[in-house]
């Protein structure tokens, strides 16, 4: 029989379904951190645990498998709250953490809460491992829950303060989970034909159809079946920010993204769609500009793994369940023969395609401008000439995700990694992103208020030689809300600038205080030769671009009324 410790097995297990890196805020784990790097993997330790937890996130959105973080019995609300964006974005992430033994409950244990209130609305699985011999069989459990169906976080709660319970438990022929249980998708589900078939018929039905894609049709590798169905029979692409850069976005086909994050020109030409197909893509606020982009009436056909979001806010479905992939594929030959000899629907895709020339020819002027301070068109222009072929750019919330989502172009083999909602996210994620990535060049962009959040993570970048190239659109403020703020102050004698500004600070100056390369940009002429020499580095850049905050992105348009 073989005969291994708690702390061993987890290490063991975690090697063997292909984590090379874990996340953690010390004290938790500390045997298993010891067998951890006997086995190979490696211990990143980070200055808070809602950092560790975007770094994790950051590290499953990149490589497509799970992202463990770790903390203490006392670090875990904060943990918890790290995995918000996680959740909402669907990524699959582990989350580990130690409490006190059974025996401390209900006794006022020093800095012990109940964790199960603080996980339940971010998990989608959350288990109290009292025993060694449960952990096999949770730590499975949770691999399969965070990565079947749609992908989301898991937690396991491990006997002990700092899990030591758990990790001293002898374990006897404990089997390893599935390595297939830690990718996603952990299950390819294929679509039933008959619902396919169904789909086929509403959708040649329609005389204007637009495809808006999303996340889920991402992880599940569906780029060239988008491509196909976009291209031979001429439907229109518009992707969520999730979804971004699943084809091209300069195709003649693509149309960007939709929702409150988008440009006028994508939601207009989605509300006039007179059909609507869903591809993984969860029909929330956010991509639909609150139900109004498509309106609540219009004909929906919807695929996704998850059969709980077919229907969920649109009433006039039909809906495929199954593997994104194999949905489209499928509707792909049951429209190719009927459609594609007579033209699809070209003289819809280009007069879309027209629409969409003309927005982006409006904005080029911008995208070349030698304003300064810095136009952040510019800086948005000069990424997209910069990313490499392969590279990963990472958007923090609000603004920055309005200026990279509509903005800055994405070429297959690129990809797009975005906030879900949570300011600061990026850059720790970021870094999760490029350990999960060594070999593709990695660009985070995000706002000053962003950045604020977690610069000491600069320590970590500088000391595992992390090379992310960081671009700091620095205008001293909260600019996304300065123009409603000072709407609210009119009449009034009161000072806006409380409320949404700040600084002005030299983040070149604070990265090289970390002993991280800082280079501060004054003027548009600058930034792509930064650029180019931070890429060249290999190792961790802060690039600091002053802009104005009176710039405004582009603004979401919604139907009158």
């Amino acid at each position: 029989m073989a005969i291994k410790s708690g702390a061993r097995y987890l290490a063991e297990a975690l090697e063997h379904v292909g984590v090379t890196h874990v996340f953690f805020m010390d004290a938790i784990l500390r045997r298993t951190l010891v067998e951890l790097e006997q086995v190979g993997v490696k211990r990143v330790l980070g200055h808070s645990e809602k950092a560790v937890a975007y770094m994790a996130d950051g590290y499953a959105r990149a490589s497509g498998r799970v992202g463990v973080c770790m903390a203490q019995s006392v670090g875990a609300a904060n943990l918890a709250a790290g995995l918000q964006d996680a959740y909402l974005h669907r990524a699959p992430v582990l989350a580990l953490t130690g409490r006190k033994q059974p025996t401390y409950r209900y006794r006022n244990a020093y800095q012990e809460v109940r964790h199960g209130p603080l996980f339940e609305p971010v998990t989608k699985m959350r288990a109290e491992v009292e025993v060694g011999d449960e952990l096999p069989l949770l730590l499975a459990q949770a691999l399969r829950a965070a990565t079947d169906r749609s992908p989301r976080p898991v937690h396991l709660d491990l006997n002990g303060l700092q899990a030591e319970v758990i990790e001293a438990a002898s374990l006897t022929d404990a089997a390893m989970p599935d390595p297939a249980l830690a990718r996603i998708p952990a299950r390819r589900t294929p679509c039933d034909p008959r619902a396919v078939a169904t789909a086929a018929e509403r959708i040649a039905a329609a005389s204007r159809p637009v495809l808006v894609v999303g996340t889920g049709a991402v992880q599940a590798g569906a780029h060239e079946a988008v491509l196909a169905l976009a291209e031979q029979l001429d439907i229109p692409v518009a992707t969520s920010l999730g979804g971004r850069g699943i084809i091209d976005t300069r195709h003649p086909r693509s149309i960007g993204v939709i929702g409150t994050y988008s440009a006028p020109v994508s939601n207009q030409v989605t509300h006039e769609a007179d059909l609507v197909i869903f591809v993984g893509c969860h029909t929330g606020d956010q991509v639909t500009n609150n139900w109004t982009v498509p309106g609540p009436n219009v004909a929906v056909v919807q695929i996704d793994v998850d059969g709980e979001e077919i229907g969920r806010n649109y009433p006039n479905v039909t809906g495929v369940l199954g593997d994104p992939e194999d949905g489209l594929r499928g509707l792909l030959e049951q429209l190719i023969d009927r459609f594609h000899a007579a033209g699809g629907w070209r003289d819809w895709a280009q007069s879309v395609e027209r629409r969409v020339a003309a927005w982006r020819a409006e904005m080029a002027p911008l995208l070349t401008s030698d304003e300064a301070p810095t136009r952040v068109e510019r800086v948005c222009a000069e990424i997209t000439r910069a990313l490499p072929r392969d590279g990963i750019l990472v958007a923090d919330t609000g603004y920055s995700g309005i200026w990279t989502g509509t903005l800055i172009d994405l070429a297959p083999g690129q990809s797009y990694l975005r906030a879900a909602g949570s300011l600061g996210w990026s850059f720790p994620a970021a870094l999760g992103a490029k350990l999960a990535a060594p070999e593709r060049a990695v660009i985070c962009f995000c706002g000053d208020g962003g950045f604020y959040y977690h610069l000491p993570e600069l320590e970590t970048a500088r000391r595992w030689n992390i090379p992310v190239v960081v671009v700091v659109n620095n205008n001293s403020g909260f600019a996304q809300g300065l123009v409603r703020v000072r709407k609210l102050y009119e009449g009034t004698n009161g000072n806006p600038d409380e409320t949404s500004r700040f600084g002005p600070t030299d983040f070149a100056a604070v990265a090289r205080a970390f002993g991280v390369e800082g280079i501060r940009v004054r003027g548009p002429g600058e930034l792509g030769p930064a650029l180019e020499r931070a890429l060249g580095l290999g190792a961790p850049v802060v690039i600091d671009v002053e802009t104005d905050a009176e710039s405004r992105a582009p603004e979401a348009w919604t139907p009158p009324g």
